[in-house]
């Protein structure tokens, strides 16, 4: 399954052409797309306006929501973080360290375009889409 990051359905749904909307938009029916619930969240708490919030959560009704959390990810999360800090290297956002932990845990692939789950696929195991340039 392929799990798509905030950073990368803000930019799908305002329009905005990056090397990962073409490659979500190519694929978005041709691949299993998962969103994460705490990915959910951060996309919709963006959405200004009523009537768009309706439209994106609407929108969202058709991918699969799955539940991020729960005791086990939150403590690999943790032990992630750590040691991630002890290799020098600093995640700004807890949300990351969850996504990331997730899609090692469970096997899922990660579209992003954030630098923070750049440790996470260097040195933990995330295995992250890498699309190819225009």
């Amino acid at each position: 399954m392929v799990i798509v990051d905030s950073t990368v359905w803000i930019d799908y749904i305002t329009g905005a052409s990056t090397i990962e909307t073409v490659w979500l938009d190519r694929e978005i029916d041709r691949k299993r797309i998962g969103v994460p619930d705490l990915v959910l969240c951060e996309v919709l708490q963006g959405v200004r306006g009523d009537a768009s919030y309706r439209r994106v959560r609407e929108r969202f009704k058709s991918y699969e929501i799955l539940r991020c959390g729960g005791e086990a990810i939150a403590v690999a999360a943790a032990q992630n973080y750590r040691s991630l800090r002890k290799k020098g290297i600093t995640v700004r956002k807890t949300i990351d360290c969850l996504i990331a932990t997730f899609c090692i845990h469970e096997g899922h692939s990660l579209l992003h375009n954030d630098r923070d789950f750049d440790p996470f696929e260097e040195m933990l195991g995330l295995h992250v889409i890498h699309p190819p340039s225009h």
